[in-house]
């Protein structure tokens, strides 16, 4: 604890400051909590969204023997041009949120290609959509973990640093301010007790 001046102002000055560290603990507290049920919402979101591309992989096999018959039909089919996000707010944090995707496809001859390739095409694009949706959700997630760390500080050092030094501190000048009143209170006895014997002198 950092040297403090045993004074009535220093009292003010610590009283003021345990208020305030009391008063916005409870805020922290409350933010530290919700921003652990985000994380908790979007952890479940993205695994939803996992499951989704995982079920789309799995119809997908059905063309794997497809491909196999010519590689060169699927490969570099689909492309990601661009990934369209918004921004929301949790708790004061700004986060991305999936909206959509661009993708690029290949140019294929329509005439030279079988028919399942429209379908391979589309299949693709969901599953590009699902894991871009789902790398949104893990930034999302990466966002509030940090701001859930930052929170989590401050919660600990007002509970554990900051409220406990106001509250020694106060304790330490009402000691010090009471004992000079009573060194005052004994002066003040002595010097009353000292001032008749003087005048008799």
């Amino acid at each position: 604890m950092a040297k403090i001046k045993l004074t009535k102002t220093e009292l003010k000055a610590q009283t003021d400051a345990l208020k305030r560290f009391q008063r916005f603990l409870p805020m922290l507290q409350l933010k530290k909590q919700q921003l652990q049920s985000e994380i908790a919402g979007i952890t479940a979101k993205a695994e939803q969204v996992g499951a989704k591309e995982r079920a789309e992989r799995a119809a997908l096999d059905r063309w794997v023997g497809l491909f196999a018959t010519d590689e060169s039909l699927v490969e570099g089919l689909v492309k990601v041009k661009n990934v369209k996000t918004g921004t929301a707010n949790i708790a004061g944090v700004a986060i991305p949120t999936f909206e959509s995707i661009e993708t690029e496809v290949k140019e294929i001859d329509l005439w030279a290609t079988p028919a399942w390739v429209d379908d391979a095409i589309a299949a693709t694009t969901r599953i590009l959509a699902l894991q871009s949706e789902r790398a949104v959700f893990e930034e999302q997630r990466r966002l509030v973990t940090i701001e859930l760390q930052t929170t989590s500080q401050r919660v600990n050092l007002f509970e554990k640093v900051k409220i406990p030094e106001c509250k020694e501190a106060i304790r330490v000048i009402k000691i010090a301010i009471g004992d000079e009143q009573t060194a005052a209170v004994t002066r003040g006895k002595i010097a009353k007790g000292r001032a008749p014997k003087e005048d008799a002198a």
